[in-house]
C-alpha cells in the first residue's frame, strides 16, 4: 500500500494504525506536497517525516517539489476559504500523482495521512481519492482514525515523539488568510537579504531539528522546551539626506514610531550619536567592528555577510543596557552631519520559540 504523507504529526499516528490494521501489507510512504511554501518549511516537514518513518521502519519516497505546477493548478482560487475549491484542487492534484505512483510501483491500493487531519473534510478527501483510484485501477483505502478519541491519541503520540508541530496547513494562500485572521505577522515568509538566521525563523527551526537528529543518532538525551519572548522583524529601512541614500545597517529590535522621522544629529552618549527629534541613534562602523570583533570595511560588506543575530543583540545590550529599549540604532560608515530622513517599518511582537536542553 502506498501512503501519501502530508506531515509527521498526521503520519506518525496514521502509519502505526495502518501497521495494526493491515499487518500483511507492505507500507511505502510517499511525501508529495508541492503546496507547502516556503521551501524551507517544506524541507523542515520532510526532515521530520524521514525521522518518523525511520523510527517506524517504513520506506519513504520523496516526490518532486513541483511548486510551479501546483500554483498553476490553483490559479484563480487564491481567495477560497479552508476546505473550499482550492483545497479540493490541491487534494486532487496530490492524490493523482500518488495514485499514478502507486500504479507505477505495482501496488494495489493507496491512502493518505490527510484523512486523519482534523482540519480536513473526510468526505472531500474520500471523493477525490476514489475517483482517481478508479481511473488507475487501484483501491483508495479510507480508514477513519479520528473517531474514538483518535485525534487526542494522535496528539499524545506526537508529543511523546517530540514531533515538529507546524501551525498552518502548508500553502501560502491559507497561511496569509490565517495570519490575517490572527492579526499576526507572516514571518514564515521573511528571509533577510543577509540570510542571517533570526529567532523563531524557519531557518532556526531547521537548525534545531537537524541538531535533534544528530543527538538521537549519538544517543544523547535531550528535551525541547518552549519559551515566550519578544520577537522582531525588519520589513524595510531607508536612510537618506539631500544627496541621496546613505548605506546603513539596522540593529535588531530597532523600532520607529510612525515609520518615518527626520532631523539632525546634535548630541552623543558614549559611542551613540543621537538624532534630535526621536529615539534614533547612530553608530560608526569602526565602533561596531570594535565591539563585535569584526573587520568590515563597508556597510555593504556588513549587510550581505553579517555576524550572528546573537552577537548583534549582545552589542545592543552593551550600547543600551535597558533590556526594554526598542529605540532605533543605525550603523553607518560616518555619522551624518546634514539633516537626514529615515523611513523604516519593523515589528516587535510576542512569540514562542523552541530550544533544546540537554538532559
Amino acid at each position: 500500500m502506498l501512503v501519501h504523507i502530508c506531515c509527521a504529526i498526521d503520519s506518525h499516528y496514521f502509519l502505526q494504525k495502518l501497521i495494526q490494521d493491515f499487518p500483511n501489507e507492505e507500507l511505502v510512504g510517499f511525501f508529495y506536497d508541492p503546496n507547502i511554501h516556503p521551501y524551507s518549511e517544506y524541507y523542515l516537514r520532510l526532515l521530520e517525516v524521514k525521522r518518523s518513518c525511520k523510527k517506524l521502519g517504513i520506506e519513504l519516497i520523496e516526490g518532486e517539489y513541483d511548486y510551479d505546477t501546483w500554483l498553476n493548478r490553483v490559479r484563480g482560487f487564491e481567495n477560497e476559504p479552508e476546505k473550499g475549491k482550492r483545497c479540493s484542487i490541491c487534494f486532487d492534484h496530490r492524490f493523482e500523482v500518488s495514485a499514478k505512483m502507486c500504479a507505477d510501483l505495482g501496488h494495489k491500493s493507496f491512502t493518505s495521512t490527510l484523512l486523519t487531519s482534523p482540519k480536513k473534510s473526510l468526505q472531500q478527501l474520500k471523493q477525490s481519492g476514489e475517483v482517481l483510484a478508479k481511473r488507475y485501477g487501484i483501491e483508495f483505502v479510507v480508514p477513519d482514525y479520528r473517531k474514538k478519541s483518535g485525534t487526542q491519541l494522535q496528539n499524545i503520540m506526537a508529543k511523546e515523539a517530540k514531533l515538529y508541530r507546524q501551525d498552518y496547513c502548508g500553502c501560502i494562500f491559507g497561511l496569509k488568510k490565517q495570519r490575517q485572521e490572527q492579526n499576526r505577522l507572516e514571518d514564515e515568509l521573511f528571509v533577510p537579504i543577509s540570510k542571517q538566521i533570526q529567532y523563531e525563523s524557519i531557518e532556526e527551526r531547521i537548525n534545531l531539528y537537524e541538531r535533534r537528529v544528530k543527538l538521537e543518532d549519538r544517543g544523547i538525551s535531550y528535551r525541547i522546551i518552549k519559551e515566550r519572548f519578544l520577537n522582531w522583524r525588519l520589513l524595510y529601512a531607508l536612510l537618506r539626506d539631500k544627496n541621496g541614500t546613505i548605506p546603513s545597517h539596522i540593529l535588531p529590535y530597532s523600532t520607529l514610531k510612525g515609520n518615518y522621522t527626520r532631523g539632525k544629529v546634535e548630541s552623543s552618549v558614549h559611542l551613540l550619536h543621537l538624532l534630535n527629534r526621536s529615539e534614533v541613534a547612530f553608530l560608526r562602523l569602526n565602533d561596531y567592528n570594535m565591539y563585535t570583533g569584526t573587520n568590515y570595511k563597508t556597510i555593504y560588506e556588513l549587510i550581505f555577510n553579517p555576524p550572528t543575530f546573537e552577537s548583534e543583540i549582545s552589542l545592543r545590550r552593551v550600547l543600551k543596557p535597558n533590556p526594554w529599549d526598542l529605540g532605533t540604532i543605525v550603523v553607518v560608515e560616518d555619522i551624518p552631519i546634514k539633516k537626514i530622513e529615515l523611513k523604516m517599518d519593523s515589528r516587535a511582537y510576542e512569540d514562542v520559540r523552541e530550544r533544546i536542553i540537554l538532559s
